[in-house]
């Protein structure tokens, strides 16, 4: 059997589908988690011990001590700890990317540099590490500020003239600061790039990569603020366009050192071709992994799980459309609850629907927030329907929020 070391992130999604996965596929997992080691049973699994993924110079140590058994292979669930769990295999002697090419995707300040080095579309950027915003003046607007290694559109914000771009600096500086993340570190500032938004979902094998799904988001994604919501599958891109895609995620990634495991990339299509955004070393967040389970048979987490182990992965794509929408958060507050969950599930082509917040849990919407209120998942003969399904179901939901009181 199988033995994998699974990092577990406190707040994560999908750490649930990975233990059922494993489960299925007769996998045992050793669990380090970053909260308090006594909450693994509760996953029904043994408890290793909790450790700071935000910090491997310090987790690495306890890790391996820690650590009374051999195991076959290093997983994190999510970036929290991709970095830690890159440097563990390296201290185990596994397989696996290198902590410096998780480095460079993780990085989007890196990542822009490995896209200008190896000659792919690239918008201009800067680096701005203090209060002089004359080099990012230069680029042009509009602009886009970005906090270098947080997710789920955190510290992601439109600017249009100097005085946005001046204050906006300092938000995000800010919530670097509150997500304990490069606090003290510059800013990535990049010329917008205008267009249709897509999502690729792939596994690398050995450096080649096998595409498993790419997904439209047909919601414009203008600014200021970039809060991703719907994925649907198939794309409705041209086949040549979506051949150009994978050719770039592929290139990108032989170029950052990356050539194992699950890979998610994020890109703008126009006229001018396919724009990386960023890819991450995993697959799509959240529970959003689940649609590939209309398509290919099985989750993200378990294609993951099966890479890692060596087993067999899908090589045939199903007929069905499949979408998910992230359940956005309207307004910051104290959710309450969310109502017309029985209308939403009634939708026609609804396959499922997860409030994953609890009521009593504070809650905010991008830029700051990191968290969604839940997951709507559709199934359809046609992207159009699966879409149309998803949209239907969030108007049926009414969400409750009591607004914070003003200090």
């Amino acid at each position: 059997m199988p033995r994998l070391l699974l990092l577990l992130p406190a707040a994560g999604y999908a750490n649930q589908d990975f233990i059922v996965a494993a489960k299925r596929l007769n996998i045992e997992l050793v669990a380090c988690a970053d909260y308090c080691h006594r909450l693994a049973p509760g996953w029904g699994l043994p408890p290793l011990m909790s450790v700071p993924f935000d910090q491997p110079d310090i987790a690495l140590p306890q890790v391996l001590r820690a650590l009374t058994q051999t195991v076959d292979a290093v997983l994190a669930v999510d970036d929290h700890g991709a970095a830690l769990a890159a440097q563990l295999r390296v201290a185990l002697q596994l397989p696996g990317n290198p902590p410096e090419a998780v480095a460079t995707l993780t990085d989007k300040l890196r990542f822009r540099r490995q896209l200008q080095t190896i000659g792919l579309p690239c918008p201009a950027f800067v680096e701005v590490s203090d209060d002089d915003v004359g080099a990012a003046l230069a680029l042009g607007f509009p602009l886009v500020v970005k906090a270098r290694r947080l997710n789920a559109s955190r510290g992601v914000i439109r600017v249009d003239d100097a005085d946005q771009l001046r204050r906006t600096l300092g938000q995000v500086r800010r919530i670097q600061a509150r997500a304990q993340r490069d606090a003290g570190a510059g800013l990535l500032v990049e010329r917008f790039i205008a267009g249709a938004e897509v999502a690729l979902d792939g596994v690398l094998v050995r450096g080649a990569l096998q595409v498993l799904a790419v997904f439209d988001k047909p919601d414009p994604l203008d600014g200021p603020y970039f809060e991703e919501t719907l994925f649907v599958t198939p794309s409705r891109l041209p086949a040549a366009t979506q051949a150009e895609l994978a050719a770039a995620v592929q290139r990108a990634c032989m170029a950052s050192g990356v050539a194992e495991g699950m890979i998610h990339a994020e890109a703008r299509i126009n006229d001018a071709g396919v724009w990386l955004l960023e890819i991450a070393p995993r697959g799509i967040g959240g529970l959003c992994g689940r649609v590939l389970d209309a398509t290919l048979g099985m989750t993200s987490a378990e294609i993951v799980l099966r890479h890692a182990a060596g087993l067999p992965l899908p090589v045939q794509t199903g007929k069905e459309a499949a979408g998910v929408m992230m359940i956005p958060v309207p307004a910051s507050g104290i959710l309450q609850g969310v109502d017309g969950l029985d209308a939403a599930r009634d939708v026609p082509h609804v396959s499922g629907i997860e409030i994953t917040a609890q009521a009593g849990q504070l809650v905010a919407p991008p830029p700051a927030g990191a968290s969604y209120l839940g997951f709507i998942f559709s199934r359809a003969a046609t992207p159009q329907a699966a879409e149309h399904a998803l949209r239907a179901a969030h108007a049926a939901l009414t969400v409750r929020i009591q607004p914070l009181l003003a200090p």
